[in-house]
């Protein structure tokens, strides 16, 4: 294995542990909230997609930051690890496909994700070019 690929792969593991511990808290948050507090699911559930896409941007900012170069991809396939895992999890778990609306939302968080990628390598101040 080179050490790209190393530098890399680490750089995506990195995006997508960022992108689970994200979701862990925030499930935790509005899990409290619904259990102790009148709110119902339905009243949260625009507040939940919005945490969802800037979860899985800054998964990909933190991918491209890591990696320095290439953010598109990092963030891409960041975004396509979580989109994998909780297609997986789905379909293994529950036994059903992702619908229409699913796969449309999934295709917006890699996009996502993608641009959060581009914007952590050009921030990170990415890798100098040469003349």
């Amino acid at each position: 294995m080179t050490i790209e690929a190393r530098k890399f792969g680490g750089a995506i593991l990195y995006g997508v542990l960022t992108v689970f511990v994200i979701a862990v808290v925030a499930s935790l948050i509005f899990s409290l909230l619904l259990r102790f507090t009148d709110l119902q699911e339905q009243s949260i559930s625009l507040l939940i997609t919005i945490i969802s896409f800037l979860m899985l941007f800054v998964g990909g900012f933190m991918s491209g930051g890591k990696g320095k170069e290439k953010g598109l991809i990092l963030g891409g396939v960041t975004g396509l690890i979580y989109t994998a895992f909780v297609f997986l999890f789905q379909y293994l778990g529950y036994d059903s496909l992702f619908t229409l609306q699913q796969t449309i939302y999934h295709l917006c968080y890699i996009v996502t994700a993608m641009m959060g990628g581009v914007l952590g390598v050009n921030i990170s101040g990415g890798k100098p070019r040469e003349s």
